[in-house]
């Protein structure tokens, strides 16, 4: 067992040593010998650059819930293989830019995963030094909304020594009971 556990400890810094694991690039993905990708939390964008001249017809795609293949007809694809996670084909897209390079839009299933890699085998990316885009409060739904609003409030009472949402949660509670309770003497009583 213990040679086991060495094992796994030499190869994990192999691999940090090596940089298998990259740092993500600019558009949160990796860019690849013959491609490069991106992504945001709701979907993957991918950027493949094809000989000037090349027709939509020239073209050959097959989108997949789990599985993307790009290429050029008479040619070995481009991308062919498995994704990381599923996506929602018929919310994907692509196009062929000034016809010298197709771009692929994945909208993702679960819109609130970071891709480690994108096609299975590819080298992984460190999701932990991806850096999400921005967003407003508008943006979000309704119950992330709400429990950032109530982040931000409870940052701002403790920043400034007031009780935070819960503590006055707690007291309000505290009070009704006392109200619903006149009859019971609190004077000695510690609250927490």
């Amino acid at each position: 067992m213990s040679k086991l556990i060495f094992i796994f400890i030499h190869v994990y810094i192999v691999v940090r040593i090596l940089n298998i694991v990259d740092s993500p690039n600019a558009g949160n993905g990796l860019d690849m010998d013959n491609y490069s990708w991106g992504q945001s939390l709701q979907e993957v964008n991918i950027n493949i650059p094809v000989p000037l001249g090349t027709k939509s017809r020239d073209i050959v795609l097959e989108m997949k819930k789990n599985h993307l293949k790009v290429g050029l007809k008479g040619q070995p694809p481009i991308i062919d293989g498995e994704l990381f996670q599923s996506i929602k084909v018929d919310d994907s897209i692509w196009s062929l830019e000034d016809q010298k390079s197709i771009y692929v839009l994945l909208s993702k299933q679960d819109k609130m995963q970071w891709w480690k890699y994108f096609i299975k085998g590819d080298p992984e990316i460190d999701t932990q030094k991806v850096e999400p885009e921005s967003s407003k409060l508008s943006d979000l739904d309704g119950e992330t909304r709400s429990a950032v609003e109530k982040m931000m409030f409870d940052q701002r009472q403790k920043q400034m020594g007031l009780p935070t949402s819960d503590d006055i949660q707690k007291q309000d509670l505290m009070k009704q009971f006392m109200a619903q309770n006149p009859n019971m003497d609190f004077s000695n009583a510690k609250f927490a």
